[in-house]
C-alpha cells in the first residue's frame, strides 16, 4: 500500500470484528502507521489474523471476544491494557446480518443482529470511554454504521434498525464526551468487497429474482457513481483520518464511504 504516515506511533488501538474484511483492513492501516493494535472477534480466526500482523512486523494481539457480553468486553480491554497499554482509539466494527422476508424473519435473528450491531457498539464505547476518561486521554471512538443507516434495504429491517441505532449512539455519546476531548464518529460503508457482501449478493439475489452469483452485486455497482465496489483500504483511510489529530474538531458525524451511493 505504501503508507508512509506515522500518525499513531505509541497509540493503542482496538478493532472489533477485526479478524477479516473491513476490520482487518482498518487494523492493518493503524499498524502501518505505528500503532499497537488489538484485533478482536467472536471467532478463533482472530488469533490467526493477529499472527499475520505480527509476521508483517507489527505490534499486534488477538483476543476472542463476544461484544454482546459485558464481562467479556471488560476482559478485552483489561487484556489490551495489560499487554499494550491504555486504549487511545477504539473502533467498534463487529457486525452480523441475515436476510429474510418479513414473515420468515425470526425473533432470534432480530435479537442477535441488534445485540451484536447495536448493543455491542454501546458496550465497547462504554468500556473504552470509561478508561479514556480515567486516564485523561482525548481518545477516539469510531463506530461502523452502514449504508442502511441512511436507507433501509428490503428484507433486512433488523439490520437497518441496528445501524440507525449506531448513528444515534454516536451522536449521543459525542455530546456527552466532547468536554473531555473524546470524539465519537461513525462511518457508513456501501458495497465493500468482503465476505459479508458475498453473502449479501447470494442471499438477496435469491429473494429478488434468482440472480446468479455476482450478478446482483454487478447490477448494484453499476448504480454507484464511481462504478466500482469499495475496498477495505478505502474504508481504512477514512477511519484513520477520523482517529487522527487532523479530525480533532470533528465529532458526532456519520460519514459515507460508498463511492457516492448515498449523498447525504
Amino acid at each position: 500500500m505504501g503508507i508512509e504516515l506515522k500518525r499513531f506511533e505509541g497509540k493503542v488501538v482496538v478493532v472489533t470484528g477485526g479478524s477479516r474484511g473491513i476490520g482487518l483492513g482498518i487494523a492493518e492501516r493503524f499498524a502501518r502507521e505505528g500503532a499497537k493494535v488489538c484485533v478482536c472477534a467472536n471467532e478463533k480466526t482472530v488469533l490467526d489474523a493477529a499472527v499475520l500482523l505480527r509476521e508483517a512486523g507489527f505490534d499486534a494481539i488477538g483476543v476472542e471476544t463476544d461484544v454482546t457480553d459485558k464481562t467479556q468486553v471488560k476482559a478485552l480491554y483489561d487484556e489490551v491494557t495489560s499487554k499494550l497499554g491504555e486504549v487511545d482509539i477504539s473502533v467498534q466494527n463487529a457486525g452480523v446480518i441475515t436476510i429474510a422476508k418479513l414473515q420468515d424473519l425470526t425473533e432470534a435473528e432480530w435479537d442477535k443482529v441488534l445485540a451484536v450491531n447495536t448493543k455491542g457498539v454501546f458496550l465497547c464505547c462504554q468500556e473504552a470511554a470509561t478508561r479514556m476518561l480515567a486516564a485523561g486521554k482525548q481518545g477516539r471512538l469510531i463506530n461502523t454504521a452502514s449504508g442502511q443507516a441512511r436507507q433501509g434495504f428490503v428484507y433486512t429491517p433488523h439490520y437497518a434498525a441496528s445501524k440507525f441505532g449506531v448513528v444515534g449512539i454516536t451522536q449521543s455519546l459525542a455530546k456527552e464526551l466532547a468536554p473531555a476531548g473524546i470524539t465519537v464518529n461513525a462511518f457508513c460503508p456501501g458495497i465493500i468487497t468482503t465476505d459479508m457482501w458475498s453473502y449479501n449478493d447470494e442471499a438477496w439475489g435469491k429473494l429478488l429474482g434468482d440472480y446468479q452469483p455476482g450478478e446482483l452485486m454487478a447490477e448494484w455497482i453499476e448504480g454507484i457513481p464511481m462504478k466500482r465496489a469499495g475496498t477495505g483500504a478505502d474504508v481504512a483511510g477514512l477511519v484513520a483520518f477520523l482517529a487522527s489529530d487532523d479530525a480533532s474538531y470533528i465529532t458526532g458525524q456519520t460519514v459515507n464511504v460508498d463511492g457516492g451511493m448515498f449523498m447525504s
